[in-house]
């Protein structure tokens, strides 16, 4: 018998491990890959074989298990920082002009360069909702 089952069984630890460190769905698909290629070698099949299978079962695992598993945690995506912004309102401080290339408005506190997502001018006073964001501009609409 080789020691090629040594080598599987680390990769099935360093997978437990680092899918424990991260919660992330990161290596779990190796788990089952590895414990399969662990098998093979303790019956002594060909290398060859044992990497194929823990290609395979990896790939598959992957393929199959990744969109139910996404499912079943309900994984979201929550804005940070200045994507929280878009939707939010918020009161022109300086008047929207972006041919002069000037604007700010001020939402929760903070106040930001912006321009009108129509062109149009808006007066210092007016509630916006922020559209989008490019680069470190909030686009606003009336």
């Amino acid at each position: 018998m080789g020691y090629s089952w040594i080598a599987w069984l680390v990769v099935l630890v360093l997978s437990i491990i680092v899918e424990g460190a991260t919660l992330a769905l990161v290596s779990v698909w190796f788990m089952p890959a590895s414990i399969v290629a662990l098998v093979l070698a303790l019956c002594n099949v060909p290398l060859w074989v044992q990497i194929v299978a823990f290609i395979v079962v990896s790939v598959g695992t992957l393929s199959f298990l990744r969109p139910v598993f996404k499912k079943m945690l309900k994984l979201k995506t929550v804005p940070t920082n200045s994507d929280a912004l878009i939707g939010q309102k918020g009161i022109v401080v300086e008047n929207i002009d972006n041919i002069a290339a000037t604007g700010a408005v001020k939402i929760d506190g903070q106040v930001w360069s912006a321009r009108s997502a129509e062109g149009e001018n808006i007066a210092e006073g007016e509630v916006v909702t922020v559209s989008s964001i490019e680069g470190v501009k909030l686009i606003c609409t009336k």
